[in-house]
């Protein structure tokens, strides 16, 4: 796989003249390479592009994975940020969540990190698990922000229909956390982070100064960026998506074979644009109005005039200079007010 892997990077049509500023291994168990594999990758991705020196390097690891030996190596291999899967510091639902770790391993984990040397850190965390409650979430919260990491992620438990948790689910033997329960956990760990001294950035995403992910925030603002590997998303900055196929073994016979692995879409000049009200309004800053007005001075903000004065009296969203943005409340609907500020795919956009 890694050297299919390599030679995607290599055989690669689509170049990007820039310095790269951000890499980031995630998907799969990234943390299972060894450092061998690690510099392998690296090598070729200096063959093939210029990296900054000052790259932030990210690879996404598991507690268990995560020795001081594995860290050093990491570390000496290039990596210079981690994203550790916490997810919960409650032994019985990682079980549930079929996790490999325990909460031990999960403070080891940082400990090893930092000891290894890594300065950067960011720990996920899951909420709106089954039978965890509120008390469990405030718990889990606690212990995180007292490994003292630079990031914290949260991410709210999905249930797919085609997943273990969705089968449970209809047979009934799983019930889902109601949404009410799960905002409440929302918005018990946003007051809680900004008090213990962290910037909520991002709908999902919380960074002491000058810690806020480079990588994610490139991908809000709709810089280019290449994924390479079964199932990676790449985007040319303009209108071009292009995606890998999932498949392990597909993937590896389509590289050996020169074949095309991968689909592509193009964005018309709408999608686009409600692309980037959708990434936009994931962020603190919000979207500038003046971006969407198109020679119509403040034709956005009169087209959705009911709208935005409808979500400003709900203390959804914030109007100030120029920008939209929402407030704490208004991240829990993040998606259905960018929806109601699409523009219609019939819109005459250039």
């Amino acid at each position: 796989m890694i050297m299919a892997i390599a030679k995607e990077i290599e055989n690669s049509s689509e170049k990007i003249n820039d310095q790269i500023h951000t890499i980031y291994f995630g998907g799969g168990t990234p943390s299972l390479l060894s450092q061998e594999e690690l510099r392998l990758l690296f090598a070729t991705i200096h063959q093939n592009y210029e990296v900054c020196n000052e790259a932030e390097v990210t690879l996404e690891a598991n507690p268990e994975d995560l020795s001081t030996e594995n860290a050093t190596g990491f570390l000496e291999a290039g990596i210079n940020r981690l994203s550790i899967g916490i997810q919960t510091f409650e032994n019985e639902r990682l079980k549930w969540m079929n996790r490999a770790h325990d909460s031990t391993q999960s403070s080891t984990a940082v400990a090893n990190a930092r000891e290894a040397g890594f300065k950067n850190i960011s720990l996920d965390l899951i909420y709106a698990v089954p039978e965890h409650g509120q008390q469990g979430w405030i718990l889990d919260l606690e212990k995180t922000i007292a490994l003292n990491p630079e990031h914290i992620s949260l991410y709210g438990l999905t249930i797919e229909p085609e997943t273990v948790f969705g089968k449970w689910e209809r047979d009934q033997k799983l019930v889902e956390v109601p949404e009410s329960d799960a905002a409440d956990q929302y918005l018990q760990a946003i007051d809680l982070l900004k008090k213990s001294g962290f910037l909520h950035y991002e709908v999902s995403n919380f960074g002491k100064k000058g810690y806020h992910s480079r990588h994610n925030h490139s991908y809000w603002s709709g810089v280019p960026y290449l994924g390479f590997g079964p199932g990676a998303h790449s985007f040319d900055g303009k209108d071009q998506r292009r995606f890998n196929i999932r498949n392990n073994a597909k993937y590896i016979k389509g590289i050996n074979e020169n074949e095309a692995q991968y689909e592509t879409e193009s964005l018309s000049p709408t999608q686009r644009r409600n692309e980037q009200i959708l990434t936009g309004l994931r962020t603190a800053k919000g979207i500038r109005i003046s971006d969407f007005d198109y020679g119509r001075k403040d034709s956005f903000i009169n087209d959705h005039h009911s709208f935005i004065n409808e979500m400003q009296q709900k203390n959804l969203v914030t109007l100030d200079n120029g920008h939209l943005s929402l407030r704490s409340h208004g991240f829990l609907v993040a998606d259905e007010i960018a929806l109601r500020l699409f523009f219609p795919e019939e819109t005459n956009i250039v």
